[in-house]
């Protein structure tokens, strides 16, 4: 069973600062992450592979142990991928959006995360190795 606990969490967007701290406490979000990146306030943005990596760092998990849940795939997966994180998750915005083989597992809601964090092939879990697979 996944519980939050079992995880850390991090949040990485693209665009301005002000406008996605706004967007960010306005939903209240900033409580459900161990770590929140505004590409505004770093010298990179998605895909970059810096800002996947500062997030591990700030996180203080290897890459290999994290894995992108992204809804983009020429920002969130391209970037996990490039990062070399241990696995990425695509969350088509829309149903007609083409299939592609780019990311590790495609799911139609986050609820269903769940049922694919501990099949990641790249991950390799093993009984009370929860801690040490992160979702950045």
């Amino acid at each position: 069973m996944w519980h939050r606990e079992d995880y850390l969490l991090g949040l990485i967007t693209n665009g301005p600062s002000r406008a996605q701290w706004q967007k960010i406490q306005r939903l209240g979000l900033r409580k459900y992450f161990d770590c929140v990146l505004v590409s505004g306030d770093l010298p990179w943005e998605k895909p970059d592979q810096h800002i996947f990596l500062e997030a591990c760092k700030l996180l203080n998990v290897e890459p290999r142990n994290c894995i992108m849940v992204g809804d983009k795939l020429e920002t969130d997966i391209k970037g996990g991928i490039e990062a070399e994180l241990g696995g990425t998750v695509w969350i088509p915005l829309q149903k007609d959006e083409e299939s592609s083989d780019l990311p590790d597992f495609t799911i139609e809601k986050v609820t269903e995360l769940p049922e694919v964090l501990p099949n990641s092939p790249k991950l390799k879990r093993s009984a009370g190795a929860a801690d040490n697979i992160k979702t950045c």
